[in-house]
Formats: C-alpha cells, sequence, structure tokens
C-alpha cells in the first residue's frame, strides 16, 4: 500500500486489532442464537388425511399453499379422524398436522404420561359438518301418523349405518345415541362406506343412515333431493351444543340445495361438528403459522351454512389453541411478512430477542473500542520515548561516549522518520522527533 495512502486513511491495521474481537464475539453470539432458536422451518412436514373425501382435497391444497414458500408438505393416508390422532400422539409417527373432527374420539386427554403420548394443540376450526341422518319415510310411518322422526331414542331397533370405523361419524354418533339413554345393542348398526350406505338406504335393507360432512357432499345433497328419504332435525340442538362444546347448532336454509325447486321448502335445524386442524408438540412455530396463514386462505370462504369469513376460528375446539395460532387470530399475519419474503421476514421475527440482547450487551462493550484503537496508534510513537530518555539519562554520566549517544540518537531520528501513523496522530509524531532534535541540541552543548 502507497505511504501516502497508509497515513491518509485510518489504521486498518490497528482498527481490525481493536474491532476483530468485537466483531467475532458478535458472531459468535449470533450463531449461537441462530443455534438455540433455530428460526428456520423444516423443509418438510406431514399432514394426516383421510385416504379418500374432503381432508383429502383440502390437504392437496395445503400442500400446494406451502409450496409456495419452498416446504414440501406430505400427505400421509389414513382411516379418517381417530387414526389421524393417533398418529399425531405418537411420537414413532413423524405426522405434524391433521385433521381432527370434534368429538370423533376420545379426545379428553391430550397428552398420557403414562405411555408417552405428545400433547396436541388446535390451530382452530375450519369448518362445519353437519350430522345428517337421512331415514325411509315408510319406517318412519309406524312411529305416527305423521311419519317423522322426532327424537334419536325412536331409533330403537332400527338398522342404521353410522359410517366406517376410525372415519368420525361412528364415534360421534355412539356419542349422541348415549346421549338419548340408547345402548349400543339397542340399535343394529352397520359400518359401510356412504356410497354403499346409500344403496342400501334406497333398496331398502337400511332404516336410516349417518352422514358427517359438509353439505356440498354429493351423498348429502342427492339424499335432501330423493322422495321418500326424510333428513331427521335437531329440535333440541342447542341442548346437544351445551352438552358437547364441539357441537354448534344451526340451519340449512331454504331453497340452498335447488332454489328453482325450493329444496329443501324450509329452513331445516340441524347440529355440526367442526374439523380442527390439529398440530403435535414440538411443531415449529413458523410451520403453525404457515399452516394457519394457509387454513385463513383456504376456509374463509361462504358454503350452504357458513357466511364467508367465519372459518377458520378458535372457537369450537377440544384442544388447547397454539400460541402461533392465537397470535394470527389477534393480530392476523406477522407484519413483516407482509413487506418481506418469508424466511426473512420469519427470521427477524423469531431473531429479533437474541438481536436486541445482543445490541444490549455490546453497545457498552464498544464504547472501550475507540480508546484502544487511540492507545494502539500512539503506542507506536510513545515506546521510543523510554529510548530517547536513556539517551538523555546516559548523557548526564560522567565519561559518557557523547559521539555514540550522538549516533544513537541519530538512529532513533531515523526509525521515528519511518513511522507512519494516520493524519489526525502526526502532531504526536511530530512532538517526539522534536524531542529528539532537543536533547541532540543538548548533547552538542554539552559537548
Amino acid at each position: 500500500m502507497p505511504r501516502i495512502v497508509r497515513e491518509t486513511l485510518v489504521s486498518l491495521r490497528d482498527l481490525l486489532a481493536t474491532w476483530g474481537p468485537l466483531f467475532l464475539i458478535t458472531l459468535a453470539a449470533l450463531v449461537l442464537a441462530y443455534w438455540w432458536l433455530k428460526p428456520e422451518p423444516p423443509r418438510h412436514a406431514v399432514l394426516g388425511v383421510g385416504a379418500t373425501g374432503a381432508y383429502k382435497e383440502f390437504g392437496e391444497r395445503y400442500a400446494q399453499e406451502l409450496a409456495r414458500h419452498g416446504i414440501r408438505l406430505e400427505l400421509r393416508p389414513s382411516a379418517g379422524s381417530c387414526e389421524n390422532l393417533r398418529l399425531l400422539k405418537d411420537p414413532k409417527e413423524r405426522v405434524d398436522f391433521g385433521f381432527v373432527l370434534g368429538g370423533s374420539c376420545d379426545n379428553e386427554r391430550t397428552v398420557d404420561e403414562d405411555k408417552g403420548q405428545l400433547a396436541l394443540y388446535s390451530l382452530g376450526s375450519l369448518f362445519y359438518e353437519p350430522v345428517w341422518i337421512f331415514y325411509r319415510a315408510e319406517k318412519a310411518k309406524a312411529l305416527g301418523k305423521e311419519g317423522v322422526l322426532s327424537n334419536l331414542s325412536q331409533l330403537k331397533g332400527w338398522k342404521v349405518n353410522v359410517g366406517v370405523r376410525g372415519y368420525g361419524s361412528a364415534g360421534l354418533m355412539s356419542k349422541l345415541l348415549a346421549a338419548n339413554l340408547l345402548e349400543r345393542d339397542e340399535v343394529q348398526r352397520s359400518f359401510l362406506e356412504d356410497q354403499d350406505a346409500v344403496v342400501a338406504l334406497l333398496g331398502g335393507q337400511l332404516d336410516a343412515m349417518v352422514l358427517v360432512t359438509a353439505p356440498e357432499s354429493q351423498f348429502a345433497q342427492l339424499l335432501i333431493q330423493t322422495p321418500g328419504v326424510k333428513l331427521f332435525e335437531f329440535k333440541s340442538g342447542e341442548a346437544y351444543a351445551r352438552r358437547y362444546p364441539f357441537m354448534t347448532p344451526l340451519a340449512l336454509p331454504r331453497g340452498v340445495a335447488d332454489l328453482s325447486r325450493d329444496v329443501p321448502p324450509r329452513d331445516l335445524e340441524l347440529v355440526a361438528a367442526t374439523t380442527s386442524l390439529v398440530a403435535r408438540e414440538g411443531t415449529h412455530p413458523a410451520l403453525v403459522q404457515l399452516m394457519v396463514q394457509a387454513a385463513a386462505h383456504i376456509h374463509s370462504g361462504a358454503n350452504w351454512i357458513a357466511r364467508a369469513g367465519e372459518f377458520p376460528t378458535p372457537a369450537h375446539s377440544e384442544f388447547p389453541l397454539a400460541a402461533e395460532a392465537e397470535r394470527f387470530y389477534k393480530n392476523g399475519p406477522p407484519l413483516l411478512q407482509r413487506y418481506l419474503p418469508f424466511w426473512l421476514a420469519n427470521l427477524v421475527d423469531r431473531m429479533w430477542v437474541a438481536l436486541f440482547s445482543i445490541v444490549a450487551v455490546l453497545i457498552p462493550l464498544s464504547r472501550i473500542v475507540p480508546p484502544l484503537y487511540q492507545l494502539r496508534v500512539r503506542s507506536r510513537i510513545f515506546r521510543w520515548y523510554r529510548q530517547l530518555r536513556q539517551i538523555e539519562d546516559d548523557a548526564g554520566q560522567k565519561g559518557a561516549d557523547r559521539a555514540e549517544l550522538m549516533a544513537s540518537l541519530s538512529r532513533l531520528d531515523a526509525k521515528a522518520s519511518r513511522i507512519a501513523v494516520p493524519l489526525a496522530y502526526t502532531d504526536e509524531l511530530y512532538a517526539l522527533r522534536q524531542h529528539i532534535d532537543l536533547v541532540r541540541e543538548r548533547l552538542g552543548k554539552a559537548r
């Protein structure tokens, strides 16, 4: 580097020597905080869905949403809601999320310490799944001249298909029948697939069948418009909702199935369970945040029984709400994600506490760096004063070799002339050379 540059600019060597340790401490603290907090989410997650039906269709839409952020969402086929719950609780299964129908399984305990099961958290309720109980009008004529099934206790002795085991409808129907004091053997239950059950109902092999599905289901739409098939109305829907917090009374609006034919001809009273998106404990918070945002994008539209913006919601869930989901429902998406790419916004969002702590510690430390820098630069000049003082002391001794001392001064002056310091410190350099000349002048006079 040319001398003029070295003398004009700040001394890079001294700058690195003084600021370098502080920089290394900062870098080490950031690396440690990154390792400890793990702000970046994994690039792969697993969602438990059904083998077919709405859960699988919704799962594909979630996979598309997460793919936009570079995360691959694997869809794990299952036997339905209950198996999703089992997969989520089992630490050996690598399932991060799952769709769980409220009331479909025994969800009273979210943690089983004896079996080492994981805690589960809700990301919100996603959509209503009404309980549709379709029955043959001819069978109901035996109950009275009106031919209407008015209470679930009247199903005693009937042949009823409650749905495939593990899909949720069977477990939910068991709760409803138990609430009406019906024992298991008092109803002739079958566990057929929905399509087979519809054929059996229309063929007279079944007296009634249960569907727990969204109103847009093709089987629900078919049966509600089929002559000779009636839909059970839950006149005591509010009572069911008070007994089971995962249930909600609602109405199927008149004409919603077919306005031109006025189907149904009046509002029908139903009860519905809600399907929740559930995450296991230990799932990365950034993944939870992304899944909640995807849920808001996928489930916020209107349908037969839900108004636009009604879902997703933190209500109606049997599980405690995840912290990230609660944050989303209160404040919406993180502020930074509205302006920055997801990975950068997430990094800042997860690391800001650590960054603030590091800065709070480094600010006091940084105050000692400028004095250290100044000391290092000035030490290049001050260290020669010791030799100058020694020459002056030797000159005061009797029998001192004045010629040798003058030669030492000349050598010291030559060394001082080669010292390179920033311009801000040249006054001290010239002071050193002036003091050398002063000692030389005294030696000359003494001679």
